[in-house]
């Protein structure tokens, strides 16, 4: 007999995301939302004058919840009626007789797909924001506590002015408040665009014959369900479904974090060849079976990994909407039952990495400092040639002496492989002979990091603050996260 070890399972829903976002999307979960949906729908319609006795109503509100015996009842039903909402309808039907003939009354089988699909999509962006918020808020303390740490800048992948260690981390932060930003104006948006009741082809026309030609009624029924769904309102004209727009408005926002995730991922994957910072490693951890003395950050591979993929389902939901005719075609139908809960779960992956990565990123000082004293005396050269000026030096004479030095220590350096010499070049230098005093405060790295420390706090207090404040509560209850290799 075929087990689970015996057939496929997608990675994200097997390794790497959280029981939280796997249910969301779960066949328990998406055929009680669809039950939910048909009980609010005979509520409002029985509200509103319709012909649905209180015990239909006990018995779908008794029984809203899909039951494991229920699942092989709509799978037989299906196969034999090859309609999945049908198959459903005929099994909900069972275990509520009194309302059998009334579950979907004037609906289309979008009524329960389409809404159960928005009412999934605003779930699982309330369930990746306060996940999001949580690293925004490692990363802000891990910026604080290194936002004086000098470091080497890097431009066109070559050293450059330095910075702080705080100060590269906030770069990924502000990078992430523009995530945090669009997931929530994506969620924000769907509450008022529910698909609500609107028939066949989007002209309630089912509704209106139900209602005897009632426009009020029909406008009420659609308020009526919209709102205990838990949405401000409802779009007023959809085709047969929900515009597919919607999915791409929703997926390129997890796309934009995708890519977020795969450039801190680079970061940080590029400071651990350098040595200068490394994620979490465990006691017992193993970085590659043959070398034994590797560090691999595998933890930052995979985010590049799984933002890379996540950032590609934009094109799938894209080419989705483009490709839909007139009313409707169902042509949709199987890529979104990929793309729709793939891109979230690949989300929440990229999430529960970002979380483990921030809560333990270590800082080698000492290999910071060194590669800073390496680069140092190039940088210096500026200052140097500043100070020989305001002592009456012409900068042209200055310029030409510091240029001739450099190029005899990068020499040195390069042809070599031995240390920087400049300074002690400029120091022999009977020319400097004036400066040589305040030499050592010329390459002292602090000054050469600008504002970085108080740009870090600046952007801590008129940023991060405000951004996490309404997540205040449930960044109370975050956690580290565990990782499947």
């Amino acid at each position: 007999m075929a087990t689970d070890y015996d057939t496929y399972q997608n990675p994200l829903n097997s390794r790497y995301c959280s029981p939280e976002i796997k249910h969301i999307f779960s066949p328990r979960n998406r055929f009680t939302t669809w039950r939910k949906l048909w009980v609010w729908l005979a509520e409002a319609e029985a509200e509103l004058g319709l012909d649905i006795s209180p015990k239909a109503l006990e018995q779908l509100r008794a029984n809203t919840r899909i039951e494991d015996a229920e699942f092989d009842v709509a799978a037989v039903e299906e196969k034999r009626r090859r309609h999945d909402v049908m198959a459903h309808v005929h099994t909900y039907g069972l275990v509520a007789p009194e309302a059998a003939g009334i579950i979907h009354w004037g609906a289309t089988s979008c009524y329960v797909t389409d809404n159960a699909d928005l009412i999934f999509l605003r779930d699982a962006l309330n369930t990746l924001l306060p996940k999001l918020a949580g690293v925004i808020q490692r990363l802000t303390n891990f910026a604080l506590e290194y936002r004086d740490l000098p470091c080497l800048g890097y431009t066109h992948g070559q050293p450059a002015q330095p910075i702080t260690v705080g100060k590269r981390a906030s770069l990924w932060i502000t990078d992430l408040l523009m995530d945090l930003r669009n997931l929530e104006r994506a969620r924000d948006d769907l509450l008022t665009q529910f698909r609500g009741v609107k028939g066949t082809t989007g002209s309630q026309a089912s509704f209106l014959a139900i209602f005897k030609g009632d426009d009020a009624k029909v406008d009420a029924l659609d308020d009526l369900v919209t709102k205990k769904a838990g949405f401000a309102a409802a779009e007023i004209s959809t085709s047969q479904t929900y515009s597919r727009k919607i999915d791409v408005d929703v997926v390129h926002a997890l796309s934009s974090f995708g890519s977020t995730c795969e450039r801190v991922g680079g970061d940080i994957r590029h400071l651990a060849m350098f040595k200068e910072l490394e994620e979490p490693f465990e006691a017992d951890q193993i970085g590659s079976s043959a070398m034994a003395y590797k560090r691999n950050p595998m933890r930052s591979e995979r985010l590049c990994s799984l933002g890379r993929k996540l950032r590609n389902y934009s094109a799938d939901v894209e080419q989705t909407y483009s490709a839909q005719w007139l009313e409707r075609s169902l042509d949709d139908s199987a890529i979104r039952r990929l793309t729709l809960p793939e891109s979230f779960l690949c989300a929440d992956a990229c999430l529960i990495l970002l979380n483990n990565i921030s809560s333990g990123l270590v800082v080698n000082k000492a290999i910071v400092k060194k590669r800073i004293e390496e680069e140092l005396p190039f940088m210096a050269t500026e200052n140097i040639i500043m100070a020989m000026v305001e002592r009456g030096y012409s900068r042209q004479e200055t310029h030409e002496e510091i240029r001739v030095l450099s190029h005899e220590a990068g020499k040195v350096v390069k042809q070599e492989g031995k240390a920087n010499d400049l300074l002690e070049r400029i120091e022999k230098r009977a020319f400097f002979q004036p400066i040589l005093p305040e030499l050592a405060a010329l390459i002292d790295p602090n000054t050469f990091t600008g504002r970085s420390a108080k740009l870090v706090e600046k952007l801590v207090q008129q940023k991060v603050q405000p951004a996490l404040e309404r997540y205040r509560d449930a960044l109370k209850n975050i956690v580290d996260a565990e990782l499947k290799v």
